[in-house]
């Protein structure tokens, strides 16, 4: 009996860990509720993105890689709800 409840309990353990491998995660959002990817490019293009690869990510999330208005390099992975910044990395211009 002891065994039995071990292992279920290392197996709740490994699936719980696998769902952090994928964070940032935005699969649980339904997809009518969504920005359109013609939408979620719009949005950056105003906000003086450019873009240079956009892609939707396996969770669900929308990830571009560009620049900034002030011209550094950054990948950042948007929701795909309200497009709100979920992850940022960023390599400022050097001068």
């Amino acid at each position: 009996m002891k065994t039995h409840t071990l292992c279920a309990a290392a197996a709740a353990l490994l699936l719980g860990t696998s769902a952090f491998a994928d964070s940032p995660s935005c699969t649980a959002t339904r997809t009518d509720t969504r920005l359109t990817q013609a939408q979620m490019l719009q949005k950056l293009v105003d906000a003086g993105y450019s873009i240079e690869r956009f892609a939707v990510t396996k969770a669900s999330c929308y990830k571009m890689h560009g620049w900034d208005k002030d011209g550094n390099r950054v990948e950042i992975v948007h929701h795909p709800v309200d497009g709100r910044i979920v992850k940022l990395e960023m390599t400022t211009k050097q001068g």
